[in-house]
């Protein structure tokens, strides 16, 4: 349910978040909304993960014995041939 709020703020600053809402295609409102809402998911869990780095969990599946201290070797000696 959508409820209205008014907030004093400066000028500047409103113009600026008006600007980067519009060049990422979505509204202020949604994007203060977003911005509270990741604040307060953060608390909650009580971590520092930005939602970004959240989205990226377990993106990626590795093999139960993936060593990666080994894979990190194996890398720095391909790199430096």
């Amino acid at each position: 349910m959508d409820k209205k709020l008014t907030l004093s703020l400066d000028g500047t600053v409103i113009e600026s978040a008006k600007t980067y809402a519009k060049l990422h295609n979505t509204s202020l409102s949604k994007l203060i909304e977003s911005y509270l809402d990741s604040l307060t998911k953060r608390k909650k869990k009580g971590g520092d993960i930005t939602p970004l780095v959240e989205s990226l969990s377990g993106v990626i599946e590795l093999e139960e014995n993936f060593d990666a201290k080994d894979a990190y070797s194996k890398y720095l000696i391909e790199k430096y041939k």
